[in-house]
């Protein structure tokens, strides 16, 4: 049996990335995990020091070097997971001791170019960028094996930090196939045949995602033909929109739970215009429900829409193209369905859970 160290950054979808993972750890038999989750907000010594608890990637990297100390006292570990670079970057000493997986769903070169939108700008310091650079590729030539979300984050590993590409394997995040067939309610729903069509957004941060040009969007060209079901933490939407009947605000929803499922297979497009994003899963969901999906070119997301073929890919900040695509797919159901089949069999091939982390599983097996 290995003993393995999983050392998951706990931020956004990197949570659900966790929870499915765990889920493929805990039917493998020759597989013992100790379980290093690392929080954005935890009562320690970090999140009272100024400069480290305003600084992500030198927080999350100091509680990783915290928990990894902790769990080798208890334990010797055969292999380590750190996902993702972020918490990588003081664990060098000991992935030079431990044969290490270093999984990331983008570079920081890579978020550089989406970070606006989460809050982030890159710096613009020469010396200090340099440095920054420096540290997180002597990390990734460290780690004995590289696993990517996505094409988009390969190649930057290739041409930006000159990582041999024969290190590097891109193996998606997944989703459990047979929780998300909502097939038999899709006929339940297609046989019915009228009222409006329902419209689902998924966005826990609700602007970053592009939540409000789905609002926009809803209010000035869809209200009329169809119901939208907003997925968000953002209670203060809830609020506002409290008396609005052909909105419903869905907070605290967890992920896979039969709740945020049953909307998914309510719904009858997905549509997801966000502004900053590398490969989200909330997409993989939408793709394994067989919903069309409707969605900007941002980050990896081409990896999972192609336009026309299982979605609509259309400008960010554009409520206008919204109502285009959206009424497009409003008065063609062939096309609907169409694109929704190819969708689940794309998600089939390429973000199946069972697939994707049993080959991380495997790799983790043979480098142990």
């Amino acid at each position: 049996m290995a003993n393995v160290g999983f050392v998951m950054e706990q931020a956004l979808g990197h949570v659900t990335h966790h929870q499915n993972l765990a889920r493929w750890v805990d039917d493998d038999q020759a597989i013992r995990p100790t379980w290093i989750p690392i929080e954005p907000e935890r009562a320690d010594v970090w999140e009272r020091l100024p400069i480290i608890r305003g600084n992500w990637s030198l927080k999350a990297s100091l509680r990783a070097r915290d928990g990894l100390s902790d769990a080798l006292r208890k334990r010797q570990l055969d292999a380590l997971f750190l996902h993702t670079q972020t918490v990588a970057l003081f664990a060098v000493p000991f992935m030079q001791r431990i044969p290490s997986v270093i999984s990331l769903d983008a570079t920081p070169l890579n978020y550089d170019a989406v970070g606006a939108e989460y809050g982030h700008q890159a710096g613009n310091v020469s010396w200090l960028e340099r440095r920054k650079y420096q540290w997180n590729r002597r990390t990734f030539e460290v780690a004995h094996t590289l696993v990517t979300w996505c094409q988009w984050a390969k190649d930057s590993l290739v041409a930006d930090y000159g990582i041999a590409p024969d290190k590097i394997q891109v193996i998606p995040p997944g989703v459990d196939l047979a929780r998300w067939d909502f097939q038999d309610e899709r006929v339940d729903r297609t046989a019915r045949a009228s009222g409006p069509l329902r419209l689902l957004f998924v966005g826990g941060d609700f602007p970053r995602k592009g939540g409000e040009y789905v609002l926009e969007a809803f209010q000035s060209g869809l209200a009329l033909d169809c119901e939208l079901d907003i997925v968000t933490k953002n209670e203060e939407i809830a609020a506002r929109l409290a008396d609005n009947k052909n909105v419903r605000v869905h907070c605290g929803l967890t992920a896979n739970s039969a709740p945020l499922r049953a909307l998914f297979a309510q719904a009858d497009v997905f549509v997801f215009p966000t502004l900053g994003d590398c490969l989200p899963i909330a997409v993989m969901e939408a793709m394994a429900a067989g919903l069309p999906v409707v969605t900007t070119d941002v980050g990896a997301l081409r990896e999972e829409v192609e336009d026309g073929v299982n979605g609509l890919i259309i400008p960010p900040r554009d409520p206008r193209a919204i109502v285009e695509a959206v009424q497009t797919l409003l008065h063609d159901e062939a096309r609907r369905q169409a694109m929704g089949a190819t969708g689940r069999r794309l998600a089939e091939a390429k973000f199946d859970a069972c697939t994707n982390y049993n080959k991380i599983l495997t790799l983790l097996k043979q480098i142990a």
